[in-house]
């Protein structure tokens, strides 16, 4: 292909040329205002000097055409492999290759598979990204091979029209599950709604029109509950959480006939339980230095409500102080200990005495109190090992030991058992105090510790001669724990480097209120993709195993390797995304792998709608495969590039410039030939005259 034009290069720049020009054209005035003989050939001359000048050059390029380019997307995520979609996605673009073949249009393939992070089909991103690589001039036409589901917004610029190859058939139908309103996080003990939604879409048989729906749900992989729900319609749904922590919310529907895909039938739904606010009861006994330590640490957390009452004078006491000059108040026993006993998450009894203000009765409450869930925490000094101990009261049928009458006052470094080396409450303590010579945590000492025979529970801290420190217990549904030196304040006050007491005395607490995260035995099981990380804190020796429920109920055994002590783990790597149960002895849990509500799967049955702006505004059209293919055609730009049975494309007539030749139009002489004619003959004129 051959190109000739005409263009200027200037010999002495435009400038100079203009104000040749300008000259020329006052000249050529004058010489017409005063009637000069031959003014017309002089205003030939001058205007052939200008056009010299400009130097007229003719350019003769040699162009390659190019050919046009056309885009075939190929949707390749989960929507569009149900039901034969895939085989016709394949069929339409070979189709189309041939198509194109024929027009002589080069054509670039582009696979649209899942997005990544639950993104769903994301068309309009892979247009935009495949564009970026493909010259805007030579684009002749996009086509979309899908079932038109697109997650993400319209944001390319196409220069040519962009069709729609829709997938599918017009009898498909499929029914989802909905839930809504659900919230991250929920409080213990109290009603938290949920809006579940049952929607049918496309062609629903009239069989199964306007019927209810069975719909199943299960909290924290337990018993699956069967309600009637109906279809097209929100319906309520109250739950109440019993355990903190992370719970999982299972709900299924029973799969109907003829839907394209069961995988929209099932939702997931996780909501961390939390206490709304933590009561605790601290009795102090005597004054002393550490009663500070332990209600500036329940004060310091916000999500605690500390009630604190100091024992100094039983009510019968007789000093002869004058009433208007007292500023203590009555102890309210009977309203804390009996009628609101059952609204504290924690009781502490802190050095606390015998001193005949609280009757056995009241212990009696205390202790039922505890048995049916509560926290009891002994914080004792000398006087538990005294007559007046509260050992002697009916708190010690459930107290974990018993005080043998002997108080150590020596200074000793306070370290873990065994058992507290795999206790969530105390392991991992020493990791950052460095052990001494004789292999002890590097923390401080304390100088004080009751003498104790464990009877019961577990003893994870140690002191003078390896005796009991730290018990702790399970009474019935609720925990005590003794706690046999007064002397934890000292870390707190740094006394020979401190320690982590206040980490210890949280740790303690939470336990004993029963945080998920510190329960000894426990199976943790969290989803990385399709990685499922298995943790079993036990304070049992191994080996432990845990068997994993996939989603279509098929199992498999998982071997945990100790890792830390009491901490056995391992990873396993699940076959697809759901929702998989785990179980180890008389532990339970489940765990969501991959995506549990894919977004891809959403909607399912075909629909133009999300790619109609795209296609409108490129004057694309839709042609449906079940329908029969269409054929391409040329069409100019600007028009409407589709019809019935066909599908246009642009030509864009694209080419690159191989060699560039240019040649001046007339050469020198002949210029100057030429103009010293002009001028000849106007003086010859001007001369006759």
């Amino acid at each position: 292909m051959i190109g000739d034009y005409i263009l200027f290069d200037p010999l002495l720049g435009w400038p100079v040329v203009a104000v040749v020009a300008a000259l020329a054209f006052v000249i050529t005035t004058l010489a017409l205002w005063r009637r000069l003989a031959g003014w017309g050939l002089r205003a030939l001359g001058l205007a052939l000097i200008v056009l010299a000048l400009a130097n007229p050059s003719l350019q003769s390029e040699d162009r390659e055409t190019l050919p046009d380019i056309a885009l075939i997307l190929s949707d390749e995520t989960g929507s569009n492999r149900l039901a034969g979609r895939s085989a016709q996605t394949e069929t339409a673009t070979t189709h189309l290759q041939e198509e194109l073949a024929r027009m002589g249009v080069l054509e670039r393939r582009i696979a649209v598979p899942d997005a990544p992070d639950n993104g769903g089909s994301r068309i309009n991103t892979a247009l935009d990204e495949a564009l970026s690589d493909v010259p805007r001039d030579r684009l002749a036409g996009v086509f979309i091979v899908s079932d038109g589901l697109s997650h993400d917004q319209v944001s390319a610029e196409v220069p040519a029209p962009v069709h729609l190859l829709q997938t599918g058939a017009a009898d498909d139908w499929d029914r989802r599950l909905i839930v809504r309103n659900a919230p991250a996080y929920g409080i213990l003990g109290e009603t938290v709604m949920l809006t579940v939604r049952i929607e049918d879409e496309g062609a629903v048989p009239e069989a199964l029109r306007g019927l209810p729906v069975r719909i199943g749900f299960a909290l924290n992989g337990e018993g699956m509950q069967y309600a009637s729900a109906p279809v097209g319609q929100d319906m309520e749904l109250a739950l109440t959480l019993e355990r903190g922590g992370l719970n999982v919310l299972h709900f299924t529907l029973d799969p109907a006939a003829g839907e394209l895909t069961e995988r929209n039938n099932s939702a997931v739904v996780q909501i961390n339980g939390i206490r709304d606010r933590l009561r605790v009861l601290l009795v102090s006994g005597e004054p002393h230095t550490g009663q500070r330590t332990w209600r500036n640490l329940l004060k310091s957390d916000p999500a605690v409500d500390l009630v604190h009452f100091t024992i100094l004078r039983p009510p019968d006491r007789q000093d002869g102080v004058p009433v208007n000059e007292l500023s203590l108040i009555a102890f309210p026993t009977r309203e804390l200990f009996i009628e609101k006993i059952d609204e504290f998450d924690l009781i502490i009894f802190d050095r606390y005495r015998r001193r005949g203000i609280l009757p056995n009765s009241y212990f009696q409450n205390i202790q039922r109190y505890v048995t049916e869930g509560g926290a009891l925490l002994i914080v004792g000094g000398p006087e538990l090992a005294s007559a007046e101990s509260i050992y002697h009261s009916p708190l010690g049928f459930i107290m974990p030991a018993e005080p043998t009458a002997r108080v150590f006052e020596q200074p000793f470094t306070p370290h873990l058992s065994d058992t507290g080396a795999r206790h969530p409450v105390t392991a991992g303590l020493a990791a950052d105090w460095p052990e001494t010579a004789e292999g002890l945590p590097g923390w401080g000492r304390w100088l004080r510790q009751i003498d104790l025979t464990p009877t019961s529970g577990e003893v994870t801290m140690l002191g003078i001669n390896d005796r009991p420190l730290l018990v702790q217990d399970r009474v019935g549904d609720g925990r005590i724990a003794m706690l046999a030196s007064d002397q934890a304040w000292l870390w707190d006050r740094g006394f020979e480097g401190g320690g982590p007491q206040a980490e210890l005395l949280r740790r303690l607490a939470h336990w004993m209120m029963a945080e998920p995260d510190l329960e000894e035995e426990a199976l943790i099981a969290e989803g990385e993709g399709l990685t499922l990380n298995v943790t079993r804190r036990s304070l049992l020796d191994g080996p432990h195993s845990v068997v994993i429920t996939r989603p279509d109920a098929s199992t498999a055994t998982l071997d945990l390797t100790e890792t830390a002590p009491g901490r056995f783990t391992a990873a396993w790597q699940g076959d697809e995304p759901g929702l998989y149960r785990l179980h180890a002895g008389e532990l339970d849990t489940v765990a969501i792998l991959g995506t549990a509500n894919p977004r891809e799967y959403e909607r399912v049955v075909g629909d133009s709608a999300p790619l109609a702006p795209l296609l409108a505004a490129t004057r694309g059209g839709v042609a449906t495969v079940a329908n029969g293919l269409p054929t391409l055609r040329a069409v100019e730009a600007g028009r409407q590039a589709f019809g019935r049975g066909w599908l246009g494309i642009t030509p864009r007539e694209a080419y690159v410039t191989t060699d560039l030749r240019l040649t001046p139009l007339l050469p020198a002489w002949l210029w100057l030939l030429l103009g010293a004619g002009l001028f000849l003959g106007a003086w010859l004129r001007e001369a006759r005259r």
